[in-house]
């Protein structure tokens, strides 16, 4: 009689192989009773947040693995008051989720030697050195202006930490807003000419920063920001409808801008950016689709890698998601013109850090997201996660003022919970 197989003898190989098959038939099992529950409790949570007393107009809520979405989701209308449904075509201003898109755009020239993070910002936008620091108010109503301490580094830029704030944010800049200095929504350079805060690299503000890496990636590359996005980072991924400039096409698909009133109530109204914008702000100025989003999602999952192309080198990404901010931490966004925010926190009590460019969580997230995870948000309500760590992203999308709407973010981490739940 033949005695017990021997390592590396076929019978054994064949024992091997069975059980391989057998693992990956349970793991796609796991997998697909996963997905299921998910889909049946994330369709719950769009349908309940379109159809609650105080509820969002309108959501379309994504998930990606790695190769595709495993969840598409869409409840409410594009507008309040009419009977058109929101859908997976629908189209929304982007606002500050457009952010981590010119982080990328950032990170490619720096991986051709073209940039280089902790050079002067002036080094490529001379005129951000025309920047100086805020120390309040003349009894004249004059700002009262001194010379920085130290240069603006691009590095700054892309973490936050130049000085530059956003007016909704800070009472300073709101004061020169509400004196006749023009907010970013009008995508003017005029609008980027603010005084600094602070001192460049003394602490963490959020602000107009982004849209000055904008400028210096037009500047190094002679080109157009929302043509360098189309040919270096939107045809790699597929992108085709993301934009600058809105059109009829877009418009005709956009989901309109609504208002939360004292009481819940909502109100459309008619807020559209610049169709044709001085500057091509790369802050917060981009239109798109969800689905176009979750390619640029994917693609930090995969380590840089587009369906179409190569976008980032797998170590340029293992880099920038790494905390830029050193000891420095991410703070609560307080709300200073109730008409566009909230005061706003994701994940209150957890360290949050940021990196190149997008928050990262320092510990586990009370969603289940990992500690060391990428994300973000917009203005009207949108937010997203990146966990490259399991190979998931998602997004959730609404078009609602003020931030921080007690609805929308409510079911947006109930949305990314049930998620982590199932998994």
């Amino acid at each position: 009689m033949p005695g017990p197989p021997r390592p590396g003898h076929s019978s054994d190989s064949k024992r091997t192989g069975s059980d391989h098959r057998a693992d990956v038939r349970q793991q796609r099992e796991r997998i697909s009773r996963m997905r299921s529950g998910f889909q049946a409790t994330a369709d719950a949570i769009t349908q309940s947040a379109a159809n609650a007393d105080e509820r969002v107009p309108g959501v379309v809520a994504m998930v990606t693995n790695r190769d595709r979405n495993i969840y598409e989701g869409a409840a409410g209308k594009l507008r309040i008051d009419l009977d058109r449904a929101i859908d997976a075509d629908t189209h929304f201003a982007l606002f500050s989720t457009t952010k981590a898109i010119t982080g990328t755009a950032v990170l490619q020239l720096v991986e051709q030697g073209k940039l280089d993070l902790d050079a002067p910002a002036r080094s490529y936008v001379p005129e951000i050195a025309t920047l100086k620091v805020i120390e309040g108010f003349g009894k004249d109503g004059e700002a009262l202006l001194r010379e920085p301490r130290r240069d603006i580094t691009v590095r700054m830029l892309m973490t936050h930490q130049a000085g530059l704030g956003y007016h909704f944010f800070n009472d300073l800049y709101d004061r020169l807003v509400r004196s006749g200095h023009p907010g970013i929504i009008t995508a003017t350079k005029t609008s980027l000419m603010t005084p600094l805060l602070f001192d460049p690299g003394e602490r963490w503000e959020y602000g107009s920063n982004i849209d000055w890496c904008g400028q210096v990636v037009e500047r190094i590359s002679d080109t157009r920001l929302g043509d360098f996005f189309q040919a270096r980072i939107f045809d790699p991924l597929g992108i085709e409808s993301m934009t600058f400039e809105i059109n009829d096409q877009v418009r005709a698909n956009l989901a309109t801008m609504h208002i939360r009133e004292h009481g819940g109530s909502l109100k459309p109204i008619d807020f559209e950016l610049p169709a044709k914008p001085e500057i091509h702000m790369g802050g917060h100025g981009l239109y798109g689709k969800v689905s176009d989003y979750m390619r640029f999602i994917r693609m930090w999952l995969n380590d840089g890698m587009g369906n179409h192309g190569r976008v980032l080198k797998p170590e340029t990404v293992r880099m920038a998601e790494q905390n830029h901010l050193g000891h420095l931490k991410v703070t609560m966004l307080t709300g200073v013109d109730p008409t566009l925010s909230n005061d706003a926190e994701f994940f209150p009590g957890v360290p949050k850090s940021w990196a190149l460019s997008f928050m990262v969580n320092d510990e586990k997230a009370p969603t289940g997201r990992p500690a060391g995870s990428l994300g973000w948000a917009g203005l009207a309500n949108l937010f997203y996660w990146i966990d490259r760590k399991n190979g998931y992203g998602g997004f959730w999308a609404t078009q609602i003022l003020p931030f921080g709407d007690p609805t929308s973010f409510a079911r947006y981490l109930e949305f990314e919970t049930a998620f982590y739940d199932h998994l």
